[in-house]
Order: C-alpha cells, then sequence, then structure tokens
C-alpha cells in the first residue's frame, strides 16, 4: 500500500496563529514521522493588541497539557470572569456578561423562564443577582474549581484570561520547538505552485532558501500571502454591517490591583477596551473613520486611560469580513488570514482555536480530498457567522442615537439568522443554539437584557411550579451565590499564591 500521510508541514508566519497550529500540530500527530517547519521574519511585526480570551482557551492549552499556573506567570495573566459592557443601551447604563450560567434550572426547565416570570412579582431581582460570575467580577473575587475541596457551586463558573499575546506566542514556540518544530528566520519572496494540479508546491526565502512541505498553513496575517496572494482565495466583505475598520492601542501603567474582567465602553462613533494584566492594562479604540478621525480616537483614548502611556498609539486599519474559502488546494489560512472581526467579545484566538481543532479533525492526507476541505470550510463560515451576528446584536439592540455613527447603525439591516434569534428571545425568551455556535442563552440574555430589549414574556410551562415554589427557589439561589463569593480569596490573593509573574508588582515587568 502506498503511503499518503502527510511527512512535511510548513507554517508560514509565526505570532499567536503561528504557533498555536505549531503548538498543537506538534502534539497531536506523531513525533518523527510529520515534520513541522514555522518560518517568520523579527523584522514583520505582529497585531499583537488582542489580549483578552473567551473560556475555550482553557480547553487548548489543556489539550496541550499545559501547566495553568504556569502558563498563567509566563505571560502575566490575570483571571477573566466577564466583560462589564458601558454606555452600550443608554450612556449611563452599565451590564455584565459573565462567562458562566444564569441560576439553576428548575424542573427541566431554564433557569430565564422563571427569572422573567418573577419580573412580575414584587420580589424581583436583577440577572447579576443570579450570576456567580458577576458578583464574583464586582467583589473583586476569583477561586478555580481545583483549589477547593467539594465546591460543585463553582462549576456555575467560567473564566478565561488576560494576556500578553506576544508572551503566549513565546511560550509555544518554546513548547512547540521542543517537541520538533524547527523554526527558520526569513521572509519569504516568492511562492511556487506545482503545474498540474495548481496545489502549492514551496516558498523561497530572501536568502535564496526553498522549503517545501505536503500541506501549507497561511499565518501572514491580513497579508494572506499564500491563500489570498499565490491562491487567489477573495475575501467577503462584511464591513456593511459592521462599519468599523480601524483601531488604536496604548499599553498603559497599572494603578491598582486587576480586576478580573474587561471593560467595554461604547464611544461616539466604536468603543474602548480596557484588559488589566499583571504588569499593566491593555487599552483600545476601535472606531469607524467614516465618523471619526485618527486624531480624535487617539484623543478619546488617551483621556481613558488610568496611568501613565507605556507605548506609542499604535494604529491599525481592518476591513470586517472573512475568506471565501478557509482551505483551498494544500493551503490552510488561520488568524487574520482567514478574516477578521472585531474584538468585542474576545473571539480572535478561540477563531484561531476553532480553525486548529477542526483542521486537526479533518486532517488530510496527500490525496486532500475535496470532501474534506469542503467541510472544513463550511464549518469555518457557519462559526464566522454566529459570531458575527452576536456583535452585531450590540450596535442594534440598543436607544442610542446620539451621534451620527449611532443613527447609521440603526439603518443596518441584520441577517435573517440574527433577526429571528432576536425575536425569539424577545417575546417569551426562547433561545436555541444552532450548528457549532459558540454563544449560549446566558450570553444572549446578558446582551439582550443588559441593553433593554430583554424578554417580554416567558414560556407557558414554567407556570408547571407555584409562586412560592419559584419564589424560594430563586431565594435560595441568590442566597447561596452570595455565601460562595463571601467566602472566596481576592483575586490578586489567588494570582499571589499560585502564579503571580516575576516583578509583577503594580508596573514592574513591563
Amino acid at each position: 500500500m502506498t503511503d499518503r500521510n502527510i511527512r512535511k508541514i510548513l507554517i508560514v508566519g509565526g505570532g499567536t496563529a503561528g504557533w498555536m497550529a505549531a503548538a498543537a500540530l506538534s502534539r497531536y500527530l506523531p513525533m518523527g514521522r510529520t515534520e513541522i517547519t514555522l518560518i517568520e521574519s523579527d523584522e514583520i511585526g505582529t497585531v499583537g493588541v488582542g489580549e483578552a480570551t473567551i473560556p475555550q482557551i482553557a480547553v487548548f492549552n489543556k489539550m496541550l497539557g499545559i501547566n495553568e499556573d504556569e502558563f498563567v506567570k509566563a505571560t502575566y495573566a490575570t483571571f477573566k470572569l466577564g466583560i462589564e459592557f458601558q454606555d452600550w443601551g443608554r450612556i449611563g447604563e452599565t451590564y455584565f456578561h459573565p462567562f458562566g450560567e444564569y441560576g439553576y434550572d428548575l424542573e427541566g426547565i431554564d433557569f430565564h423562564q422563571f427569572w422573567v416570570r418573577s419580573k412580575q412579582s414584587n420580589d424581583f431581582h436583577g440577572l447579576d443577582e443570579y450570576s456567580l460570575n458577576t458578583k464574583a467580577a464586582y467583589a473583586g473575587k476569583f477561586i478555580r474549581l481545583d483549589a477547593v475541596n467539594g465546591g460543585s457551586v463553582l462549576s456555575k463558573m467560567g473564566y478565561a484570561f488576560h494576556f500578553d499575546a506576544g508572551k503566549y506566542a513565546s511560550y509555544l514556540s518554546e513548547y512547540a520547538k521542543k517537541r520538533g518544530v524547527r523554526r527558520l528566520e526569513g521572509k519569504v519572496c516568492s511562492v511556487t505552485k506545482r503545474s498540474t494540479d495548481g496545489f502549492l508546491e514551496s516558498v523561497q526565502l530572501e536568502t535564496g532558501d526553498v522549503i517545501d512541505a505536503d500541506l501549507f498553513i497561511d499565518c501572514t496575517g491580513f497579508k494572506a500571502l499564500l491563500i489570498n496572494g499565490a491562491l487567489g482565495v477573495g475575501y467577503e466583505d462584511w464591513s456593511h454591517l459592521l462599519p468599523m475598520d480601524r483601531a488604536v492601542a496604548i499599553p498603559c501603567a497599572s494603578v491598582e490591583f486587576a480586576k478580573p474582567y474587561t471593560i467595554s465602553k461604547a464611544q461616539s462613533a466604536g468603543w474602548t477596551w480596557k484588559i488589566p494584566l499583571q504588569n499593566r492594562i491593555g487599552n483600545g479604540h476601535v472606531y469607524s473613520s467614516k465618523f471619526m478621525s485618527k486624531e480624535m480616537a487617539t484623543q478619546i483614548l488617551e483621556k481613558e486611560l488610568v496611568g501613565e502611556a507605556l507605548a506609542d498609539p499604535n494604529h491599525l486599519r481592518f476591513q470586517t469580513g472573512i475568506r471565501e474559502k478557509f482551505w483551498e488546494a494544500n493551503c490552510v489560512s488561520l488568524g487574520l488570514s482567514s478574516g477578521f472581526l472585531e474584538p468585542l467579545e474576545s473571539t480572535s484566538i478561540h477563531l484561531i482555536q476553532s480553525g486548529i481543532s477542526k483542521l486537526i479533525a479533518l486532517f488530510p492526507d496527500r490525496d486532500f480530498s475535496p470532501t474534506d476541505r469542503d467541510e472544513y470550510n463550511r464549518l469555518l463560515n457557519v462559526s464566522y457567522k454566529h459570531i458575527r451576528d452576536f456583535i452585531i446584536l450590540h450596535y442594534i439592540a440598543t436607544d442610542r442615537q446620539d451621534s451620527p455613527f449611532w443613527k447609521e447603525m440603526q439603518k443596518i439591516d441584520p441577517p435573517s439568522t440574527l433577526k429571528q434569534k432576536m425575536k425569539l428571545m424577545q417575546e417569551k425568551g426562547r433561545f436555541f443554539r444552532y450548528e457549532d455556535e459558540l454563544f449560549s442563552v446566558a450570553s444572549w440574555l446578558a446582551v439582550m437584557e443588559g441593553q433593554g430589549m430583554g424578554p417580554q414574556h416567558y414560556n407557558p410551562v414554567a407556570d408547571t411550579l407555584s409562586d412560592l415554589n419559584v419564589k424560594q427557589s430563586l431565594e435560595n439561589m441568590r442566597s447561596l451565590f452570595t455565601k460562595t463569593v463571601a467566602a472566596m480569596p481576592t483575586h490578586q490573593q489567588f494570582i499571589d499564591r499560585y502564579c503571580k509573574s516575576a516583578g509583577a508588582d503594580l508596573g514592574e515587568g513591563r
């Protein structure tokens, strides 16, 4: 039988996407049988402003066998329980999107149905009272399930991380190189395709070196050197749905212990972020250049800084959208070469992770089955569109019309998929999680209720319990969460005990 296994993999581009791919492939492919090479140039910078993640990153790290405390120390990370949204529904209003569930289901019926029912009573309490994540975040508390005995209630609390993306890439680089991945320094100056079928054959570096491979992975960022430059795969523009096309980022010194959550504040033509690490705060402003100048965007961001700026403003341009195909011929694109969705819900690294996991699940041989490629492209397309719709939700589920930008956003005709989900949630709190959909009912409920478009009625099956039973059950949930949070250590105490980075005392070790 002829051996058709992939023998050589070439990853072009480093950064978070490249080294995540190298680390995962080196973990799951047989050592010594598959040669993995990564090409990157120290002269080519990476975007490197995305420092917030969602809980799925912990799954990726666990998949690699990474010790969480070591990873946190190495990347100056803090823990993230969710995102606080300021001024999104109306100016002056704030809500929290937690990385955990709300309450407990009763009699097999979703908790939020009983919560909506409770709105009719005089003993009504907001969603935050039923979220362990939200209560812990605002109390500045944190603990992991593995740090306590028992503590099943903590299973309701998901978490992610804020970290230095550059240090994460370096951490994964060392991991991958220990597992045999070869790193080459250099710039790709040309790409050669096979004359027989148009597949990629090799790349040539400026040094003259030629590197061939069976499978190519494009991690070259917005340039998309392989998937677009060599293979000509086009780009589907989504800027008519999400018109933000610029960002400016400035890190600043910490002036207080890190909060265990991200802050997103809506501005007159976009939004700003605040991401606390152990040694600094990451700040940025995503905006639409149609409604705001570069200079004004920078001024707004500078006013949001709570400490001394640690670097000059870093200005970025982007176009929201996705590659028409993520896998073409023998080339798979990951990261920014695949597409771009603004980091409002911290999904950038997750989309890299999703692409890698699907590649492993559909890993090819040298015949490169079109069936596998088509399924990979379909799955990634669905994933991007689900996240796109959830991001659009933030811009249209709002009463803001205080600037030309917000008035323009109200004119957007959302995708039919988004319209239907919003109607179902608004009318009776109904929610269905479709194929490979990232965000759960808790996320949709948090944003829609937080921005003034929550459920108006509840599913009639929630009438199965008596008023007294529902009241007592909700009271017990609130009491349990309050007591649990009170017993937790502070976020800083947890970090100090388990995973403090060297020189991370309020601004050291920047």
